[in-house]
């Protein structure tokens, strides 16, 4: 998303009967239609499912989203999570942010009340797919309540996946595998309602179109709206996902779908809480403490519109194509708050409003292939493609007159700053990014138990334009290696080991205006997994270590408040252990642990924002001598981070840990009734140390559900 200059800040803030599944979509809820059984002949339209999960499991047989190859996470040389649908439904987890939140060495750095940065193994998220397709993220962080009813499953892997996406990056990809449809007729319906008048309808439906089955359509509708614990803030949103697949030939299947996003937010924060007064000491506010003004807002709008052609040549050769055209509108009228408050008085903040508005459009093309070839009297997997894309961003932001308006006595966090003209001055981007790249991999079949994954993947990223008087031209190219090596010790655990290099290209300027050359470097992992209880259960363990050059860093701020950078050398390394699916029949369970150091140029800590330490689990059992109850809890940890502002002024978040708990009871076959509650001991915490602003998170809060399922 677009950067902003703001004043004081080391980072810029800058969708058989269609008419039933339509009627339903409208005004049902959210579908959990599991997997369905493969089709009986030719003629039937094959069911498209989460590949290899159960209906209720926590974990998933196989993915594809680190090599294109459909491993299971056992076979793949690479640390994998997952989160189901099931984990998802039991826990509420309604948003991208709930979703990462409870991945393994994943945080979710909530900067504010609608933007939101990710990171994984110390470094920036920036590799998103959808259903395996490379999506660019050339902005740095999520605007708006990304929400989740559309997923039938996120994968994220850790690590350096330049293999398959057109940018390496040692973090993490994300890849949110959508909805499609299932054999027959589904349906369900989802009312919830919570704390802070939190309301939340979920419709999901999948139907036959044709009377053979051979075109088959999933509807998907949400709206939630509500208050928050925040003054002010009253998000609110509508979601809308509709997909169709045809089978064309026995052999060829056209799938078209639409997504469609508003979120709405009444009173949210542009920037957060200043976190220290001017004698150094830190801030201490009510949870509930906001810096927007009472006329404050900030609209988002994605329109995401995808076509997509797969043909199977034979039994073991196969191809995907993709067309994806995709557009974010934003319109915001905020207000920020800067300075340093006296611990005595509260002056010394002041006042700068803005409008703002952008539009970015991306279009994307993908193709990709696998199939098996025969050499050395062995079988092998080989998988090669091809992508490009183009994302152009328009902005311009609208300064409102006042700016550097003093806010004594608590001015600036009651909301009463009064609207003001916005036409003091205007600034603005526009620039376009374009990335092409390709790659082909292999997986050879070295010996009974030894399979070696190795391929390249070349990329070229050009970019033109201008954002706020800073030149986004760039132009940088690059060939990466993967290499990953898997040996199977038994028939439940195997050892890997994987390198690849780190390709990164950057936009970001330095004090002279000019544009930082793309970040390298190397990433390795080793580690073991073991697949038990016939798949049902997975478990993880590695090391990694990650190498990068030159990663751009805030250097400061120029006169007009414009953020410079410089380029940085840094290492992380670590360990990351993970248990998914089944213990015991009916006992699911999703944890892991993660620890990490970051160093930087001079061997000392860097990044310490991050937690280096993490813990989560989800865990959800059948009670045995009441089968129709189920109960569970989840758990979250981090260790302390700061953030060192000045030789003098240090920012401390001490650990902590939240809580939750949730009890589902069916009521009859089709309708049951599930409680949850978050933050049980009302920990009081900061969600981010990313910035030199913060805002506290939600307290003690809870809600119920009334689902129907057909």
């Amino acid at each position: 998303m677009p950067a902003r200059p703001l004043p004081s800040h080391p980072r810029t803030l800058p969708l058989r009967p269609l008419a039933l599944a339509i009627s339903l979509a409208l005004g049902a809820g959210l579908a959990q239609a599991g997997d369905a059984p493969a089709a009986a002949d030719d003629n039937t339209m094959p069911t498209i499912t989460v590949t290899g999960a159960h209906e209720d499991s926590y974990t998933a047989r196989k993915s594809d989203s680190a090599s294109k190859l459909n491993l299971s996470l056992r076979e793949t040389p690479q640390s994998v999570s997952v989160v189901t649908r099931a984990q998802m439904d039991d826990f509420r987890l309604d948003n991208v942010n709930k979703v990462l939140a409870q991945t393994t060495g994943v945080t979710v750095e909530s900067v504010e009340t609608d933007r939101t940065y990710y990171t994984a193994r110390g470094y920036d998220i920036t590799n998103f797919q959808y259903d395996g397709v490379g999506v660019p993220f050339i902005f740095g962080n999520v605007m708006g309540d990304l929400d989740t009813a559309i997923y039938d499953r996120v994968d994220v892997v850790r690590g350096a996946n330049g293999l398959i996406s057109s940018t390496g990056n040692p973090s993490a990809t994300i890849n949110f595998v959508r909805k499609r449809p299932v054999e027959g007729l589904a349906a369900s319906a989802a009312l919830t309602a919570g704390s802070w008048n939190s309301r939340r309808l979920d419709a999901d439906v999948s139907t036959p179109l044709s009377a053979d089955g051979k075109v088959a359509a999933r509807f998907v509708a949400a709206h939630q709206q509500g208050d928050s614990y925040l003054d002010r803030y009253s998000p609110s949103k509508d979601i809308a996902y509709a997909v169709v697949a045809a089978r064309l030939t026995n052999d060829t299947t056209l799938t078209l779908g639409h997504t469609y996003q508003k979120t709405r937010a009444r009173g949210g924060m542009w920037g957060a809480l200043p976190m220290y007064y001017t004698d150094g000491t830190q801030t201490n506010y009510p949870i509930s403490t906001s810096t927007s003004a009472d006329w404050s807002r900030w609209n988002t709008q994605t329109n995401s519109t995808f076509a997509e052609l797969a043909y199977r040549f034979n039994a073991d050769w196969s191809m995907k194509s993709t067309l994806t055209y995709t557009r974010a509108n934003s319109d915001s009228q905020l207000f920020y708050v800067y300075g340093t408050p006296d611990r005595a008085t509260g002056d010394g903040l002041f006042s700068y409003p803005s409008r703002y508005n952008s539009s970015n459009e991306q279009s994307l093309a993908d193709m990709s292939a696998t199939g098996k070839f025969a050499l050395g009297g062995r079988q092998h997997d080989l998988t090669f493609g091809a992508s490009w894309s183009k994302s152009r961003l328009h902005d311009v932001s609208w300064y409102g007159q006042g700016i550097g308006t003093a806010l004594p006595n608590g001015s600036a966090f009651d909301g009463s700053y009064p609207l003001p003209a916005f036409d003091a001055s205007t600034d603005g981007s526009a620039y376009s990014d374009r990335r092409k790249n390709a790659f082909v991999a292999a997986r050879f079949n070295l010996a009974d138990n030894t399979r070696l994954l190795a391929g390249v993947n070349r990329a070229r990223v050009d970019g033109t334009g201008a954002s706020y008087g800073v030149a986004k031209s760039k132009s940088q190219s690059d060939t990466t290696p993967y290499v990953g090596l898997v040996v199977e010790l038994n028939g439940h655990v195997s050892a890997y080991g994987s390198y690849t290099e780190i390709f990164n290209p950057q936009s970001d300027t330095d004090a002279n205006g000019q544009t930082l050359d793309a970040a390298t470097g190397k990433s390795m992992e080793l580690g073991v997994k073991g697949e038990l209880f016939d798949g049902r259960l997975n478990l993880s363990g590695a090391v990694f270590k990650s190498r990068q050059q030159n990663l751009a860093e805030a250097a400061g701020t120029t006169a007009t408040f414009k953020t410079v950078y410089k380029g940085v050398d840094s290492e992380s390394k670590g360990i990351e252990l993970e248990a998914s699916g089944e213990l015991a029949r009916g006992w699911q369970v999703n944890a892991g642990y993660a620890q990490l150091r970051i160093t930087g140029n001079d061997g000392g800590d860097a990044r310490t924002f991050i937690p280096r330490k993490q813990f989560h689990a989800s865990t959800t059992w059948r009670v045995a001598a009441v089968p129709k109850l189920k109960v569970g809890a989840s758990l979250t940890w981090q260790d302390a981070i700061d953030l060192k502002v000045a030789d003098a002024v240090t920012l401390r978040q001490g650990a902590y840990a939240q809580l939750g708990l949730m009890a589902d009871y069916e009521l009859t076959n089709n309708v049951s009734l599930a409680l949850n509650l978050n933050n049980v001991t009302d920990k009081k915490h900061l969600t981010s140390l990313y910035w030199t602003q913060s805002l506290y998170a939600a307290g003690r809060n809870g809600s119920a559900t009334l689902s129907w399922k057909y």
